[in-house]
């Protein structure tokens, strides 16, 4: 996004733009603020470079111009699975273009990999999926830098900022990886990098904050009197994640049967007020506050008091309302656990830490919470000093289970109510039983996560492939509604699976409905417990093998959604075993043909 603004009332050199285009650009230029200019004009910049380097018989003259530009130009790479990491890039993105800094934004799997070699200062913001994996827009960008194939980069220099999730053992893992591989190859790191936990803005917000100044250096671009970089927010802003909109609840019924081990509910919510708007395959953002109990349990586990007085980061509240509102209780993280640890003086724990198996902490930290640990390995916390390890608690997101072109101003979820028995205690999600505890009329705090990645193909006749075991329905549920009501020319085909047909089967009657009214063109099933061996959604797939790859071959969009450890990487073998099959295709190939069709969109994954 380069940002050098030109004017309505500037004067067009006739040498280089002929009289025939000076009205279309001050039709394009009309009525637009000082931003979108700059950005026009970042645009028009970058057509130029693009043109001038695809150009191998360029003048050297030409190509000293565009070694030039590049030598003054940040570059902003991001990779982001749910849209966090892409929403960090865009503010980078338009405060450096607001400060004047000639700069363009990249998602990773549109960044072309031979201009690496002739970057000056480049910006990775990248997410870390489950067990140390890249989002699904990177993995390409991470494998040729990874390859021999990535050139010596003395002239670069770079900094990175990864998002992840400390209860996983791998915490930011892509991350670490680029910065170290950026630094063999010879860049030069211009700041330390930073890793995000859940909290995102505690790590990201003064990274960024750096990182634009030494943006400003590097570019020799000086600093605006009065202040160094153009704040984070607006003072009115519009519905966002840290100003959610308070939605009235308008339905919570269980879709699951009363013999079912599980605990679903289907959740309908006013948008009334909001002007939120959404597309099928976006996510729901639901800011949730921790069981009463559970607090109580912690601060009397503890013998501290609810109402001692906390200041934390110039802020100051009661411990209760710490725990209540503002941190994580229901997941452990890798931190919390060192720093109790210390504390409690635990052989044990240091052992657990210090073992070489990543398996084992990453089932102690998937089976415990914080409670467990508190009353396992006791220690002496002060209130202060918990409020400071603990993590602050973040919202949820939730694949939106409508489309706005059916329910008008409502949106739906489709909620799994996380419960379970730990050494004969309730154990729970925070979201999950605060949202199953809602009744009708009470109020949430909400905001819209878009999702581009995972979107209805334009062309409405393509037809789609919907993969969605579990709760992994919900987006497809919304891709349904939303071609019914467009009355879209392409095919639908939906697998789903859970355990039971009589007590699992999510929004049965819909799907019936949707296949009598040829809304819906093919359903297969897969209830893993009805019988002696195990069925799951990949092994329906493997039966409609040559049915599924006519459909590939002939322009389907693929789309799954649901667990990532297991159930997506499952699926995805799968669809690699049905190229071999089914197009001849080796190893390599098969996987080049999966890669193709991510590149091309046509194969998009939300998974959790």
């Amino acid at each position: 996004m380069a940002t050098h603004a030109f004017s309505e009332h500037a004067m067009l050199a006739p040498s280089y733009i002929p009289e025939t285009k000076h009205k279309l650009l001050a039709e394009l230029s009309d009525g637009l603020e000082s931003n979108a200019l700059s950005w026009l004009s970042g645009y028009f910049a970058g057509v130029a470079q693009g043109r001038q380097e695809s150009s191998r018989s360029a003048p050297p003259a030409i190509a000293a111009v565009a070694d030039t530009q590049a030598a003054r130009q940040l570059t902003i790479v991001y990779g982001s699975q749910t849209g966090n990491a892409k929403r960090i890039a865009e503010s980078i993105a338009e405060r450096t273009g607001a400060l004047g800094l000639s700069t363009r934004l990249l998602r990773a799997d549109r960044y072309p990999t031979r201009e690496l070699k002739d970057e000056h200062l480049l910006y990775i913001v990248m997410s870390t999926q489950g067990e140390g994996e890249p989002p699904d827009d990177s993995l390409a960008f991470v494998e040729f830098l990874s390859s021999r194939r990535a050139p010596k980069l003395p002239q670069l220099k770079f900094a990175v900022l990864g998002l992840g999730d400390s209860s996983y053992p791998l915490f930011c893992g892509i991350a670490q990886s680029l910065d170290a591989r950026l630094t063999e190859l010879g860049a030069q790191r211009l700041y330390d990098l930073g890793t995000a936990d859940l909290d995102i803005e505690t790590v990201a917000m003064p990274w960024q904050e750096a990182t634009i100044a030494l943006a400003q250096k590097v570019l020799k671009q000086p600093e605006p009197a009065g202040a160094s970089v153009i704040p984070l927010h607006p003072k009115t802003a519009p519905v966002s994640r840290d100003q959610p909109f308070l939605a009235e609840l308008l339905l919570n019924q269980p879709i699951t049967g009363r013999d079912s081990d599980k605990d679903v509910r289907h959740l309908e919510i006013s948008l009334e007020g909001s002007q939120l708007n959404y597309q099928p395959g976006d996510a729901l953002g639901v800011w949730p506050t921790q069981s009463q109990a559970l607090v109580d349990s912690v601060i009397a586990t503890l013998n501290l008091g609810s109402e001692e007085t906390v200041e934390f980061n110039k802020v100051s509240r009661t411990l209760g309302d710490w725990l209540k509102h503002h941190r994580e209780l229901t997941q452990l993280t890798k931190p919390f656990l060192v720093a109790h640890a210390e504390l409690a003086k635990s052989s044990e724990l240091q052992a657990l830490l210090q073992a070489d198996s990543v398996e084992v902490l990453r089932n102690f930290l998937g089976t415990r919470q914080v409670i467990d640990v508190l009353k396992a390995y006791p220690a002496k916390w002060t209130a202060q000093g918990l409020v400071k390890s603990l993590r602050p608690l973040t919202p949820r997101m939730y694949s939106i289970a409508s489309s706005q072109a059916a329910v008008d101003e409502e949106v739906h979820l489709t909620l799994a109510h996380v419960k379970y028995d730990h050494q004969g205690e309730s154990r729970w999600g925070v979201a999950s039983r605060y949202l199953s505890e809602l009744g009708e009329g009470d109020r949430l705090p909400i905001f819209i996560e878009e999702n581009p990645r995972f979107r209805l193909p334009a062309d409405a006749s393509r037809d789609v492939i919907m993969i969605g075991p579990g709760t992994g329905i919900a987006p497809f549920r919304a891709f349904v509604q939303e071609r019914s009501a467009n009355r879209t020319s392409g095919r639908n085909w939906l697998f789903f699976g859970n355990p039971h047909f009589a007590s699992d089967f999510l929004y049965q009657t819909e799907w019936q409905r949707a296949l009598q009214d040829g809304d819906l063109h093919r359903l297969d099933l897969a209830f893993s417990r009805d019988q002696s061996e195990k069925i799951y959604v990949q092994h329906k797939l493997l039966d409609r093998a040559t049915d599924l790859y006519e459909w590939i071959q002939g322009g389907a969009h693929i789309y799954v959604c649901g667990d990532a450890t297991r159930m997506a990487r499952d699926v995805h073998q799968a669809l690699l075993h049905i190229a071999r099959n089914e197009g001849g295709l080796d190893e390599s190939q098969a996987r080049q043909w999966l890669d193709d069709l991510a590149a091309q969109g046509r194969y998009a994954r939300d998974v959790y």
